[in-house]
């Protein structure tokens, strides 16, 4: 019963980093080619427009140098030859600007979308793919066809209307060309042309952005986990809670162990008196600074104290320092420097009672 309700959990949930970096690993992310089209169109256009003239004259040159030498023009081996040269330079100094110019915008619109990708995986055979009944349906009754089909309808028609209203104007524009000359009517046929490439390449530029924002949508929408996959994915990723709860308590027996096999090595016991207890140690030769080597709370600060009376260790009470001890020193860390004094006190104190028992002991 529980693996049926799983089976049928909802994908309500964002997905992991993993997840996400596991489908870009496959070459599925979230993109556009609306993007790259409308980016494609607009650098087209303003090529055209700033460097039209310059193209159209290159080849008209061309043209008309082929055209004074045709009359006289001998076929032979060597001219065909000459004459193929100078038309694949000709072109290659024209189209190729522009081309590079073509392919760099291509690769910024696809970069800005998804960064730097290269995988072989969209690459590789898939024999699940070939079975038709599967294409049928992802065409014909998913959701995603039926979006894409009513996308492209309304995209289509924000074009023609954005075209169809801009060429209206440049109609209405063009009565007083009746009284132009030719050359007039061309320079106005040319600007009125760029002007409604323009506007139709910045309305599909305009709608190539919610395209994408749309594909992020639907990126995200696909990915999404149900409560069971991220549970499952995080005891991948970060261990199992149970286990990792087992550790930890593992972890810390070993560390009151080793810090109660530390005890019989202080100097002095520092306490609150009945709460807190902290063993400090000092040696001058080997430390800068006394060093605490074990310190706890209640039962701790309570088996601190057993093993330190044990071992004949001085216990001392100062609450404001074994409080103060206790909450900004770690285990194995040596006393920061504003409780020097407070702490040089202590010792000399345990100091002066050890050699009088040493005295008295002698005498």
């Amino acid at each position: 019963m529980a693996e049926h309700k799983e089976t049928f959990q909802e994908k309500t949930e964002p997905a992991t980093p993993k997840k996400k970096q596991e489908s870009r690993n496959k070459g599925k992310t979230a993109k556009s080619i609306e993007i790259n089209s409308a980016f494609l169109l607009m650098f087209g256009i303003l090529i055209l427009y700033f460097a039209g003239a310059t193209i159209a004259s290159q080849l008209s040159n061309f043209a008309r140098r082929m055209f004074i030498v045709s009359p006289t023009f001998e076929v032979t081996q060597t001219n065909v030859h000459h004459i193929f040269i100078e038309s694949v330079t000709v072109v290659g100094v024209v189209v190729l600007p522009v081309a590079i110019g073509l392919m760099f915008v291509g690769l910024v619109a696809s970069y800005t979308q998804v960064g730097f990708l290269f995988t072989l995986e969209p690459m590789k055979p898939k024999f699940s793919k070939l079975n038709p009944l599967t294409g049928v349906k992802k065409i014909i009754f998913s959701r995603r066809a039926l979006a894409e089909l009513v996308k492209n309808l309304f995209k289509v028609g924000i074009i023609a209307l954005v075209a169809y209203f801009s060429i209206k104007n440049v109609l209405e524009g063009s009565l007083h060309l009746m009284d132009s000359d030719v050359g007039q009517i061309i320079v106005y046929m040319l600007q009125a042309s760029f002007s409604v490439a323009l506007k139709v390449g910045l309305a599909f530029l305009v709608l190539a952005i919610f395209d994408y924002v749309y594909q992020r949508f639907e990126y995200e929408r696909d990915l999404r986990m149900t409560k069971q996959e991220v549970k499952d994915e995080n005891k991948i990723t970060e261990g199992d809670p149970l286990i990792k709860s087992r550790i930890r308590s593992i972890q810390k027996q070993i560390a009151y162990k080793r810090m109660m096999q530390d005890v019989p090595e202080a100097d002095v016991v520092v306490t609150n008196p009945k709460h807190i207890a902290v063993a400090l140690k000092y040696k001058p030769e080997k430390m800068g600074a006394p060093k605490v080597i074990a310190k706890g709370a209640e039962r701790i600060a309570q088996r601190i104290k057993e093993i330190a009376s044990e071992h004949n260790i001085p216990i001392v009470e100062d609450k404001f320092l074994a409080r103060t001890l206790y909450k900004t020193v770690e285990v194995g860390e040596e006393i920061p420097e504003k409780l020097f004094q407070a702490v040089a006190q202590v010792l000399a104190y345990i100091y002066r009672i050890k050699n009088k028992t040493i005295k008295e002991t002698i005498g």
